[in-house]
């Protein structure tokens, strides 16, 4: 080796040890920096006319294990989403009241239910009378307050989303950033390495807010998708669009057409303008975003719908009268007739008739609409899952409700209006292919001395709860946040027990009824709010279905929590096994340091010894 190949090797061997020391005092300056990987350096010789000619820095790399990072990135979707529901689910628990506590419903209705039990023993009672109306008062209060802080959640989700767009946005944008600096930087530079650091931060960030996909391609460039196919990130950035509402009540919902919606909707916008709605198509499955998606849409209108049903049964227990049918009969047809005065919008008809051809029965659930623009109704605007729905029109009078009924039928069976407000229901006769079982009307009392029992003790706000459907939704929907004592009873407690003029002082009558309804009459309660299913909704007293209210939401928020825990133990096990790796280790970094001393004095000692050779070289010269 000639003294110039000499002095040549021990330069470049300076420059990389020097290389590497910069590259270890900046491992140990970072070592507790969130996101810093330790660097080491790569190096390859070099050489010229068949010679060495020493040593160069081929690449700062990153001790990073791609796998165990894709499996964190994963799970790090999952925890901050099991995370966000465990949050969502006990904020929900305190409000419906811990059980066997003062505040909560189950304690209250309690309360209600005594008093009343007071009230039938003591129908006399003035004080009785008070009480009961004073219990309802705070259990009707209870639940307006409970309905307005489940909407105060959900208004919580939505002002969460806009924010989280929000974070998305600027990490994807920084992502694609980095990704268009990464492209014409070298691989030896240490400022790579910082930029491939950064990005890693910013994309573990976005995959706290949604499930992503990662995608290397030439040159260290990232395509970053959701699980779903959606692109998000390339040389550009997507950018995700929320139009975020003002405003949320338990009449707020999502919907795919977005005149209809009344809540925000999140689309993505790609580089080209495209526009794509990411929960229409259900892009986004986990992380915070799909977290408080589902709080805003599913879980907490479940939760106010367990309310509003609650409040609803209670309401229509109380004030909804069931009058049967009057047998008729006319030539060889027979059947049933019905007065409709008094029926409101809401209100049902149930007919139950045979098929006699197949023997099949059939139950018939006919309501009366007042906003033609609600029809056709669909069969879930009851809970009885058996039941046919059939939405009538009343603006044209009763011929006309008779004429939509019969095209419906098709002559099996036959339904006229021969007088006043009277709908005669037959079977189709001498045919013999129908037969009318049974047929009723229910129709809500709002006068407090209605001449029976029944009495509107509970009001929607000012006005009535007749179950109306119009084309902004079920008067049900948010009625838990509206419902009130009845005014008129407030001012005058004795209708408590006087059902008609005459009625003694201490008639039990109306007490009794009144009682018997709230504390053991069945109710069917429809499956939308997350109790009972499709084919087997739920029946049972006021109280049963609160207890299983309670218990379904108990249950959820339990699994819940254990769903957070579990993500968490995986969440941490897999930032361990990546600390391990990427991890700076002091000690094993002056270990190298000194390792990188001891070369750059071996390169120095050569430099130096070649320097005395050419001194010796040039005296003798």
């Amino acid at each position: 080796m000639s003294l110039s190949q000499a002095l040549s090797t021990a330069t470049a061997g300076l420059r990389v040890t020097q290389s590497g020391l910069a590259l270890t005092a900046a491992n140990v300056a970072n070592a507790e920096t969130p996101g810093y990987v330790r660097k080491t350096l790569n190096t390859v010789s070099t050489t010229g006319s068949g010679a060495s000619l020493g040593v160069r820095v081929s690449e700062i790399a990153r001790e990073l294990d791609q796998y165990v990072q894709r499996q964190l990135r994963t799970e790090l979707s999952g925890g901050t989403y099991a995370n966000l529901r465990a949050d969502y689910y006990a904020r929900l628990q305190q409000i419906l009241g811990e059980p066997g506590s003062d505040s909560a419903l189950e304690t209250v209705f309690s309360d209600f239910t005594a008093s009343l039990q007071a009230l039938s023993t003591s129908p006399e009672s003035s004080s009785a009378r008070t009480a009961a109306l004073n219990a309802a008062r705070v259990l009707t209060q209870q639940l307006n307050a409970m309905s307005a802080e489940i909407q105060s959640l959900r208004s919580d989700s939505e002002l969460g989303l806009s924010e989280a767009v929000g974070q998305a946005n600027y990490a994807m944008e920084q992502i694609a950033d980095i990704n268009r600096k990464i492209a014409t930087a070298s691989p030896a530079d240490a400022a790579t390495a910082a930029l491939l650091d950064q990005r890693d931060y910013y994309i573990d960030q976005l995959a706290e807010l949604m499930d992503i996909r990662v995608v290397e391609t030439d040159h260290s460039q990232l395509n970053i998708f959701t699980n779903s196919g959606v692109q998000l990130v390339g040389r550009e950035a997507a950018r995700l669009s929320f139009n975020t509402q003002g405003t949320v009540t338990a009449q707020s919902q999502w919907n795919a057409d977005p005149a209809q919606s009344t809540l925000g909707t999140l689309s993505i916008v790609s580089s080209n303008g495209a526009a794509y709605d990411l929960i229409a198509n259900k892009a986004v499955r986990s992380g915070t975003i799909a977290a408080l998606l589902e709080m805003r849409d599913q879980v907490l209108p479940e939760a106010q719908a367990q309310l509003d049903q609650f409040a609803a049964a209670m309401t229509s227990a109380l004030s909804d009268r069931t009058e049967n049918g009057t047998a008729v009969t006319s030539g060889a047809q027979e059947g049933f007739e019905i007065d409709t005065a008094g029926l409101l919008a809401g209100n049902p008809i149930h007919l139950t008739y045979t098929d006699t051809t197949t023997g099949q029965q059939h139950r018939v659930t006919l309501i009366r609409v007042d906003d033609p623009s609600a029809l056709p109704l669909p069969n879930s605007a009851t809970a009885d899952s058996s039941d046919e729905v059939i939405g009538l029109d009343f603006s044209g009078g009763l011929a006309s409700v008779a004429s939509q009924i019969n095209s419906h039928f098709n002559g099996k069976v036959q339904v006229s209006n021969p007088s006043g407000t009277i709908l005669r229901f037959l079977d189709d006769g001498a045919a013999n292919n129908s037969a009318i079982d049974a047929l009723s009307v229910t129709k809500t009392q709002t006068a407090l001395l209605s001449g029976g029992n029944e009495l509107p003790f509970f009001t929607d706000a000012a006005g009535y709860y007749t179950g109306a459907i119009t084309s902004a939704g079920a008067q049900a929907t948010g009625l838990a946040g509206r419902i009130t004592v009845n005014a008129a009873l407030l001012a005058d407690p004795s209708k408590l027990v006087v059902y008609q003029a005459g009625t003694a002082t201490g008639d039990p009558a109306r007490p009794n009824f009144i009682l018997d309804r709230i504390t053991a009459a069945t109710f069917t309660f429809s499956p939308s709010s997350g109790v009972g299913s499709t084919t087997a909704p739920f029946s049972g007293s006021l109280s049963s279905y609160l207890r299983q209210v309670i218990s379904v939401q108990g249950e959820a928020a339990l699994n819940a929590t254990h769903l957070a825990d579990g993500q968490g133990v995986v969440v941490s096990a897999l930032k361990a096994r990546v600390d391990e790796q990427s991890g700076v280790n002091i000690d094993r970094e002056m270990a190298n340091l000194l390792q990188l001393q001891s070369a750059y004095g071996a390169n120095a000692r050569v430099m130096s010894t070649v320097r005395e050779m050419i001194e010796m070289l040039m005296q003798i010269l």
